[in-house]
Formats: C-alpha cells, sequence, structure tokens
C-alpha cells in the first residue's frame, strides 16, 4: 500500500511540476510544442527522489531528456519536490504499439452462415499523440467567425475519405479552435467506429520522427507503416513542414497512399496552403484539393459564449458581470481568455464572499489588458517609421522593392513586428508593404530564424519594442 501511495505522490508532484514549467513558457509556439513532447510521457516513476518518465516514442524520449530535463528538475523543485533530483526519460517499448490491419473479408469459396461466423477482429492501433479528452464537439462553441469549419468538420464524420472534404485543411491565428476541432472529429469518427485507426500528432513530431529514422538508417518500413495504414490521420501546425525538404517528400507520399485508398486528412495552419512559401508547389496543390476553411477571431457574442461553456462547471460559480468584462477587454484569441477565466476563478476561490468589481477585475487581470491595449494601440504605419527611423532609412525605402541588404532587413523586421505584435492578419499587413501574402510571412519566417542566432538583430528588435513600452517576452501572435 506503501508503494501505491508513494506512486501516486511522485505522479501528482510530476503533474504539478509540468503545470508550473509549461505556465513559464510565455511563447504560444515554444509552449505548444513543450505541451506536445509532454503528452507522450506514459508513465513517472520515483525512486530515492529521482524521477524517471517513460515515454511512448522513441524520439521524444530523446528531445525529452536533451531539451526539457533541466527546466523539470528546476520546476519540480519549485513543486515541492527535492532541489537534488534527477530526471531522466526512456523510452517505453511496449507503449510502442504496432496497427493491426482488420481482417480482409473471406474469400466467396467458403461461405458460412450468419451463426457460423468468426467474430470480427478489432483495429488496435497507438495513436502517436493522445486525443484531448476536452476537445469535442459538444465543447466547441460555434459562431459566425467559425461556423464554415465547424459544418466541415462536421461533414468529414458523416462521410469520412469523401472527395470534397478530402483533405479538410484549417487554418487561422493562434488560439481560434483549429486543434479543437480537428481532435473533435477524431473523437467523433472513433465513437461511430471503435475500431477505426485515428492518428494524431504534429507535423514537427512527423519531422522529429523522421529526422530521427533517417539517423539510425533502420525502421523506415515501420515508419511509413506507422502513417499509411491509419484509416484517418489528423496533422497539426502543418507550417512546421517547411523546415524539412526531404520530410516533404515522405509526406507527399504519405498523403498519395492515403488519399488513393480514401482515408481521411486533415490538417491545421496558421496561414492558408498557398501562403506557405517553403512547401512544395505539389503539397500546396495536394492541399487545396479538398476543403480549406478558416477561422477568424470571435466576436463579442461568440466570446461571450465560450466563456459561459469554459466556466460552466466551475466552482464556486463566475458572475455573469464577470464573464462580460472578460469577453469585452480579452480580445486577442481564446487561449487568453481561457488564460484570464483561469485567474479570475482562482481569485473567486481564495474569497468567494468578495465580489469582483470593475475596478477589481482591472487590477485583478492587469497583464491580460495591458497586452490587449497594446495590440490595440500598436499601427503597423507607427512601427514602418520607428523601424525606419531604427536603420537611418525612410519609409519609402522601406517599401520599395529594392533588395540590398541595408534595406531587406528593416523591411522584414517591421514585417515581423506587425504579425507578432498587432493583431493585423497577413492578408491586411500585405497591402500595408505593397507586397503578397507569401512575401510578407517569408519575411516573418526570415527573421524569426535570425533572431535565434544574431545577438545584434535581437538588441535592434528590443530597442524597437522598447519604444512603444514593449518587450520581446510580451509577444502576442504566432
Amino acid at each position: 500500500m506503501k508503494d501505491e501511495n508513494d506512486n501516486t505522490a511522485a505522479k501528482e508532484l510530476w503533474k504539478r511540476a509540468v503545470e508550473i514549467y509549461l505556465s513559464s513558457i510565455h511563447n504560444e509556439q515554444d509552449r505548444t510544442q513543450a505541451e506536445s513532447y509532454f503528452s507522450m510521457v506514459t508513465s513517472v516513476i520515483e525512486k530515492d527522489g529521482n524521477f524517471t518518465a517513460m515515454t511512448s516514442k522513441k524520439f521524444a524520449a530523446d528531445f525529452l531528456k536533451e531539451h526539457y530535463s533541466e527546466k523539470i528538475k528546476s520546476a519540480i523543485s519549485l513543486a515541492g519536490g527535492g532541489s537534488s533530483a534527477n530526471v531522466d526519460f526512456i523510452f517505453d517499448h511496449q507503449s510502442d504499439s504496432s496497427i493491426i490491419q482488420p481482417p480482409k473479408p473471406a474469400s466467396n469459396t467458403s461461405r458460412k452462415t450468419p451463426d457460423e461466423s468468426t467474430p470480427t477482429q478489432k483495429t488496435t492501433f497507438t495513436s502517436t499523440m493522445p486525443l484531448d479528452e476536452n476537445y469535442t464537439f459538444e465543447e466547441f462553441v460555434q459562431g459566425p467567425s467559425n461556423s464554415w469549419a465547424y459544418s466541415a468538420a462536421k461533414g468529414v464524420t458523416n462521410n469520412p475519405g469523401q472527395k470534397n472534404y478530402n483533405p479538410l485543411f484549417i487554418h487561422g491565428g493562434t488560439g481560434l479552435g483549429k486543434t479543437h476541432l480537428m481532435q473533435a472529429i477524431g473523437h467523433e469518427l472513433k465513437k461511430k467506429n471503435p475500431s477505426m485507426a485515428v492518428c494524431y500528432l504534429t507535423a514537427e513530431t512527423f519531422l522529429n520522427e523522421y529526422v530521427n529514422t533517417i539517423q539510425q538508417k533502420s525502421g523506415m518500413d515501420a515508419f511509413r507503416d506507422r502513417y499509411r495504414k491509419v484509416d484517418v490521420l489528423l496533422v497539426d501546425d502543418i507550417q512546421f513542414l517547411q523546415r524539412g525538404k526531404q520530410c516533404q517528400e515522405e509526406f507527399f507520399n504519405t498523403f498519395n497512399d492515403l488519399t488513393s485508398n480514401h482515408k481521411q486528412i486533415v490538417m491545421t495552419s496558421d496561414v492558408a496552403p498557398k501562403n506557405l512559401p517553403a512547401l512544395e508547389e505539389r503539397l500546396i496543390s495536394r492541399f487545396e484539393g479538398g476543403m480549406v476553411q478558416e477561422i477568424e477571431s470571435p466576436n463579442y457574442e461568440t466570446r461571450l459564449a465560450i466563456l459561459k461553456k469554459k466556466a460552466e462547471n466551475m466552482t464556486p460559480s463566475i458572475p455573469t458581470h464577470t464573464l462580460e468584462f472578460l469577453a469585452e477587454n480579452i480580445r486577442s484569441h481564446v487561449r487568453a481568455m481561457e488564460g484570464a477565466l483561469s485567474k479570475v476563478h482562482i481569485a473567486i476561490s481564495l474569497n468567494p464572499a468578495q465580489d469582483l468589481s470593475d475596478r477589481l477585475l482591472n487590477e485583478l487581470l492587469k497583464d491580460f489588458i495591458e497586452k490587449e491595449q497594446v495590440l490595440k494601440k500598436l499601427t503597423i504605419k507607427e512601427i514602418k517609421e520607428c523601424v525606419a527611423r531604427k536603420y537611418s532609412v525612410s519609409v519609402e525605402q522601406i517599401l520599395s522593392s529594392d533588395r540590398t541588404q541595408s534595406l531587406v532587413t528593416p523591411r522584414q523586421l517591421a514585417m515581423y513586428i506587425s504579425r507578432k505584435y498587432t493583431p493585423k492578419s497577413l492578408m491586411e499587413i500585405a497591402p500595408e508593404f505593397g507586397k503578397t501574402h507569401a512575401t510578407v510571412l517569408h519575411g516573418v519566417k526570415t527573421i524569426e530564424k535570425r533572431l535565434d542566432v544574431e545577438e545584434e538583430l535581437r538588441n535592434s528588435l528590443s530597442e524597437i519594442l522598447h519604444e512603444f513600452g514593449y518587450s520581446v517576452s510580451d509577444k502576442m501572435m504566432d
């Protein structure tokens, strides 16, 4: 009994540590990546204060060990564990189940009566990443901003593999419900047909697993079987596929194999297929060959409906006027609303008798509201002027077609700031620079890569943002 209690306590400590670490990540993309990899931890063992986390995939164990061991070690200490705890990640071979295909129909030469028929073997399949139990159609709030995407998703569940809906490509800004809607498809199809093999993963996971397989120089057949013998393939953040040319070839062949066998593919992205400049043209053509739907930012009524849905099972309950305050003041995306709602719920739980007036809510949610206000105030005109001053060039030169590096850098940096620090979409930003969406996206991605390795560029960005009372860590848009 003691061992069981110790194991339960270890699991709780690990869970708190992961939550603490994830909450410390301000960048949306980094947090999504961390959540994806930690979701592949199947069990945790604690011995003498040291933790061993078992994962369902070998590449996940390798990646977690390299990038997160020290960070989780610190989080364990903050969660109440020992400061000297060691953390290790190990691949659990038993959890990496292979796909077992349903048996083929029996030959007509061996007919059997219904009484003589043998039970049908069911497909068993372990998805690369687990589906979130809360991401169902029942929990999804419809509104004008997402109604077309919702209808398309429901259409997929009624006729999976049908040409008009295959593939289904859902795009839109961060935190608007793309992943929720895609996973809801998976849940619904599994509910209708439990034997259906539904595989969910991110494009980055596909890329990392492919690279890991290439490096090992073995297992490519198993890798291909994993993704070509499924009934439904759900791929999140397909824009990450742009990072690997060779991997694009593999995904192209997987895509063709599945669609030729009438298997369903659903993908999400932050932009439409045509605005993925580093993606092969033939892949863009395939992605546009089915159904492409956009999810936009929700209006006030939809935001309020989402908040009411999120709050309906909270105890103590959240007053209606508080939800209305949140819907009015937190507008950027659904995840920001969820974060603000969570903070309010904690405050009410600590002091249920307290009446949260607008003044108290403004004080409690100061960080959230200030970010929203900066997003609303910061204009692309101001960004262009500020960047031009920093680089001693004119706004006219930034808007020109001159390709000299002394102008390309400020031009792309202005595009990057416009995309990351304002609520404007690529479609809205492009005309401001006299460019196409693809050119703006290319500029944004170029700056992102350079910021990782160029300290001088990072300092320039920090100085420009400082003029607006903003810091690099305040980035809101992905």
